[in-house]
């Protein structure tokens, strides 16, 4: 038996081209398994903070937060939201910007890293990005993320020992360290098996036709 295709992904919870590759990936796997000799794909998240320097406390929403502080004109990022909007409805994503809270990511990276040694990575990360992006949800706050952790099936008090004693903190700048020396500047990144780096949300066809390569030449007819 051929061992799976791994896939590593580098990715924050408040990107949105992060939620977008999540999907495509999803959807590229998902018509990489059908019909027969279905590659075996093991996938395994990785924390990256686009904004590391961004307040624990910040208020107000995403669109009040470049106005005000990126100094960017409203009408500008209401248009970049609407564009990234509409790419990832065609993901199958309901974006709601209006709602958007910014956060300082590294706690729910943390949660993340806490819920694979429960056996509930995936589904954390999934959780933790649909509260954000669609739900309005505030990822920066451990009130917050720990319920977000019930939600997917973790202990809420263990959940919570986990980030108030930042146990997990040093696999999440072991992350960034090795991020750091692949070289990656901008997220998502995805490393395929350890031979290819993939770097931005690509279509799913590009997901499908990688595994099914790989997974060719590991198992020969």
């Amino acid at each position: 038996m051929a061992d799976p295709i791994r896939i590593d992904v580098w990715s924050d919870v408040a990107c949105p081209w992060c939620y977008i590759g999540k999907r495509n990936l999803e959807a590229g796997l998902a018509a990489a398994a059908e019909g027969p000799d279905a590659p075996e794909v093991e996938v395994v998240y990785h924390s990256y903070e686009l904004s590391p320097d961004m307040p624990a406390d910040v208020e107000g929403t995403e669109l009040e937060l470049l106005v005000a502080r990126k100094g960017m004109p409203e009408e500008q990022v209401r248009q970049m939201f609407d564009h990234v909007t509409e790419v990832a409805a065609q993901a199958g994503l309901a974006y709601d910007f209006d709602r958007v809270l910014p956060a300082n990511t590294v706690k729910a990276h943390e949660l993340i890293h806490y819920a694979a040694t429960q056996g509930l990575q995936a589904e954390m990360k999934e959780r933790l990005l649909a509260a954000h992006f669609t739900e309005g949800r505030h990822v920066g706050k451990i009130d917050e993320l720990v319920a977000l952790a019930a939600e997917v099936g973790l202990d809420a008090a263990a959940a919570r020992e986990a980030l108030e004693t930042d146990r997990f903190l040093p696999y999440v700048r072991a992350d960034q360290k090795q991020a750091a020396a692949y070289g990656i500047q901008g997220v998502p990144f995805f490393v395929i098996d350890g031979q290819y780096g993939v770097s931005g949300a690509q279509p799913a066809a590009a997901f499908t036709q990688i595994v099914r390569q790989l997974w060719g030449e590991r198992t020969p007819a």
